[in-house]
């Protein structure tokens, strides 16, 4: 797991060092933004429509999205309970958004396929689309709008918002596909698969070039502890709590913790700065999640796994 880590950390170490340089005077938030588009619009919904095409989806599924919704809600109340009685309110919306959602996708999926193997594909995928993704775009940007400034990001409708998102569209079409039994060509597989092998280190460079060393001021510490706490460590627990109960062992349980140990979204940036919220705080708690994940997966995983 330590190895696996390391070889994500080189990948968002590259990033970073990108970010810094800026090779080719190239401005790095609008190479950033490209890749990140490539990857939502074309590479990732590739990579899912491949993946749920041929994956076993039936109870399991329902169970592995029921786990994320728990890990989710639960994080997401702890967070509101913590933070409640400030007057910040831009920064309440912001710890809320940071200790519910982790990088299940960006940080997650490479993770669980590097350890695990290519199956573990579908659990990542599973774990965000089907409940995470969801839950962010309906919830999520409820809770943004509840604690926005003035009328800033607009009145659509969630339910609009969430229909808009491409993966998620790949992944209704490979579910029916899936269940009518329909079979991918040797030509439609290669293609889905040269498409989908450019998501991982796509995202793990633009996770890199996302994070933020500027918001990290040891002032600010204090303030973003009850999130770290929720995000890295409540969450698992809950996910491993709801994930047994509902009858999942092995490694499929440590990978279910996995993602439920994961750091802070990313996505979360854009919803900030969209609704007026706390966006330095927001960044400054995924760059801290994300360098403090690294200490903590690995426990997570010799707990469950190793």
């Amino acid at each position: 797991m330590f190895d696996v880590l390391m070889q994500m950390a080189a990948l968002i170490a590259c990033g970073v060092l990108w970010r810094a340089i800026r090779p080719g005077g190239i401005d790095v938030e609008t190479l950033r933004l490209s890749l990140t588009t490539l990857v939502y619009y074309l590479l990732l919904p590739a990579l899912v429509l491949l993946v749920l095409w041929q994956a076993e989806l039936g109870v399991a599924s329902l169970k592995i999205s029921a786990a994320a919704v728990v890990g989710v809600l639960i994080s997401l109340l702890l967070a509101w309970l913590c933070y409640r009685r400030l007057q910040n309110r831009a920064f309440i919306g912001a710890a809320i958004l940071a200790a519910a959602f982790p990088n299940a996708t960006y940080l997650g999926l490479p993770v669980l396929e590097a350890t695990f193997g290519a199956w573990a594909r579908s659990t990542a995928i599973q774990f965000d689309l089907f409940a995470c993704t969801p839950l962010l775009l309906t919830v999520g940007i409820l809770t943004a709008r509840h604690y926005r400034s003035g009328e800033m990001g607009g009145d659509e409708n969630p339910l609009v918002t969430l229909l808009k998102v491409p993966p998620i569209w790949a992944a209704v079409a490979a579910v029916v596909l899936n269940a009518r039994g329909v079979t991918p060509a040797p030509a439609v597989t290669s293609f889905l698969d040269t498409l989908g092998s450019g998501v991982v280190p796509l995202m793990l460079l633009s996770l890199g070039m996302s994070l933020r060393w500027d918001t990290l001021r040891l002032s600010r510490v204090p303030a973003m502890v009850p999130v770290l706490v929720i995000q890295l460590l409540v969450m698992p627990l809950v996910v491993w709590g709801t994930g047994s109960l509902l009858g999942f062992s092995g490694e499929q349980l440590t990978a279910l913790v996995l993602e439920g140990a994961m750091p802070c979204m990313v996505l979360g940036v854009v919803i900030c700065d969209r609704y007026g919220l706390d966006t330095a705080m927001f960044a400054a708690m995924v760059t801290l999640s994300t360098l403090l994940s690294l200490v903590t997966l690995p426990l997570w995983f010799a707990l469950f796994g190793g």
